[in-house]
Order: structure tokens, then C-alpha cells, then sequence
């Protein structure tokens, strides 16, 4: 592959290792400062890249990195809820994050997975069933709905509801939505981008959180590298439609283990 075919290849899968990113650091800011890690690390020796699928080697580096440094990459501000995250993280099984994300919101099979962190297969499933665990336990909160599609919004709130958190509603507007923000301060927002009357997800959730403070959000779109270009404050949870069940307890479970440090109830 030419040093054009590569850098092409990589700007392809660049997205989807930004949102990797984010969602495992629980921040757009350390997110971006690993993948910009693994960038360099790509330029600075390009045999990182030799015989790999792209996608693969390019997260495989990133995992590397992150494996050797420890802790988020340093960042010139971090907030009392990043921060108390991350000493939340050091209390997981290591790697097992990591699996679960690779496999759920990223859909890499397990050959893949055990490939990116170089370790055996059955390593990989193992990991996967043990964040699942310390993920989804002994956390409950609210959560508000941002869908205007109804057989969408109800699938949306039955997943939730049974991984045990409450629903306080759910908006089909940007108008509605802030309605019941204000009704009852949700935990966790989880919100579609275009809503039905032409209004946008985004402005509705950068209104609320502008009102009430850090809120975790999960986007979903069809587009998710057009919410990745690093040119605004972007969400650091991301779900594609169409979307599988275990794509959204997997994020719910990742943005209420960040939310809990804020002092979620405990089940």
C-alpha cells in the first residue's frame, strides 16, 4: 500500500477510532489526544501498518498506547466528573472495557478483537462477559428519550427500562425536550438528531446542558463521522442506526458508569 493509499484508508476508519476513543475515556478532549497519539505514532513508523487490515492496525496501535500510558493522555483542563471517572476506571477488570467496546459499538468480531489487543480469542469473549458484568450492575438512573420516530422511541425505552432505569419520557421536539428536562432532571440523555417538526437533537441537548450542567448524551445518527470532525464540542457516545440491542446497553451502561460518579442511585 502507497503512503497515499494509507493515509487515505486511515481517514476512513479515523471516525470510528475517535468515537472508540471517546467512549472509553468518557471524554471528547482525552479521546481526541489518544487518537491524535495514534496518528503520530502511525507517522513515526509505518511498519505499525504493514500486513494489517486498517482497521485493525490502526486500532491495535491505539490499544498499544493506551496500555502503556496507564491514564487518559495528559489534558490541559479536566472536569471533578472526568476525574473521578478515571479513578473509577482503575477499579475495572483491565482490558475488559475495551472488549466490550470493540465488540459492541465498534462490531468487531472476536478473532478481531483478540487481534487488536493482542491476546487469544477466548481472552477476548472472556473479557467481553466480565464488562458486561461490572458494567451493567449496581447502577440505576433516569433517563430521558429524544425520538420522533414512535416504534423506534418505545424499542429505545423497553431496552432501557430493562437494564432497570427509569424513563422519564419522551420528546419528539427540541420544544418538548426541554419541557421535560425541566419536569425531571434526567441522569442520562439519549437522543435521535433530526426530530419531527425539522428541529435538531443537538440543539435541543446543547440547550439543556447549557441550562443544567454536565448530563451524559448518547447520540444516534445514520452519520456518525459527520458528528466526528473535531471542529466543535462533538458527544463523546455515539450508536449508528440501525442499531442492535446490545449497542445500546453497552453505551447506556458506558455513559451511566461516567454519570455515576456524580452520585447515581446504587441498586
Amino acid at each position: 500500500m502507497t503512503a497515499a493509499d494509507l493515509a487515505q484508508s486511515i481517514s476512513r476508519e479515523l471516525p470510528y477510532l475517535r468515537r472508540y476513543a471517546r467512549a472509553l475515556t468518557g471524554s471528547q478532549t482525552a479521546g481526541d489526544n489518544y487518537a491524535a497519539a495514534t496518528l503520530e505514532a502511525i507517522l513515526t513508523d509505518r511498519s505499525l501498518m504493514d500486513g494489517e487490515d486498517t482497521r485493525i492496525g490502526l486500532f491495535r496501535t491505539f490499544h498499544a498506547i493506551w496500555q502503556s500510558s496507564g491514564q487518559p493522555v495528559e489534558q490541559e483542563t479536566q472536569t471533578p466528573r472526568e476525574a473521578r471517572a478515571q479513578a473509577h476506571l482503575r477499579g475495572l477488570t483491565p482490558n475488559s472495557r475495551e472488549a466490550l467496546l470493540l465488540r459492541t459499538i465498534e462490531e468487531l468480531r472476536y478473532d478481531q478483537i483478540a487481534a487488536v489487543m493482542q491476546c487469544p480469542q477466548t481472552e477476548a469473549e472472556e473479557l467481553v462477559q466480565i464488562a458486561l458484568s461490572e458494567m451493567g450492575r449496581a447502577l440505576s438512573g433516569k433517563v430521558m428519550v429524544i425520538e420522533d420516530e414512535t416504534i423506534i422511541a418505545m424499542d429505545l425505552k423497553g431496552i432501557v427500562q430493562a437494564m432497570g432505569h427509569d424513563v422519564t419520557g419522551i420528546a419528539r421536539t427540541h420544544k418538548t425536550a426541554v419541557e421535560l428536562a425541566h419536569q425531571s432532571r434526567p441522569d442520562l440523555i439519549l437522543a435521535d438528531i433530526q426530530l419531527a417538526d425539522g428541529s435538531s437533537g443537538i440543539d435541543a441537548v446543547n440547550e439543556l446542558l447549557a441550562d443544567m450542567g454536565d448530563i451524559p448524551v448518547i447520540f444516534i445518527t445514520a452519520f456518525p463521522e459527520r458528528l466526528l470532525t473535531g471542529d466543535r464540542p462533538e458527544p463523546a457516545f455515539l450508536i449508528s442506526k440501525p442499531y442492535s440491542e446490545e449497542q445500546v446497553r453497552s453505551a447506556v451502561s458506558q455513559a451511566m458508569f461516567f454519570a455515576s460518579t456524580e452520585g447515581l442511585a446504587v441498586s
